[in-house]
């Protein structure tokens, strides 16, 4: 959905390409962590007493289980929870 009319469109766009390029990569950098931070709190909201392996599983299942079919989705599950448990030997 694009609400936002052309005009505009490339009037933000103009500002953002007169940043530097690590003044860009900054910006989407926090927008990433930022987002995390909403899913893992809207997580944590869900299950307060989530794991470490729960809160990564459901940030994945959040940001990109819907690109992946469910044997894949169920493999990488898998294997998010054996490294989880390798690391914390």
């Amino acid at each position: 959905m694009t609400d936002t009319p052309p005009d505009m469109e490339e009037r933000y766009r103009a500002m953002l390409m007169r940043r530097t390029g690590e003044a860009r990569l900054i910006m989407g950098c926090a927008m990433r962590d930022t987002a995390r931070a909403f899913v893992e709190a809207s997580l944590r909201e869900l299950d307060p007493q989530a794991t470490a392996v729960t809160i990564r599983k459901g940030l994945f299942l959040r940001f990109y289980g819907h690109e992946f079919d469910e044997s894949t989705c169920q493999k990488i599950l898998a294997g998010i929870e054996q490294a989880t448990h390798s690391a914390s030997r």
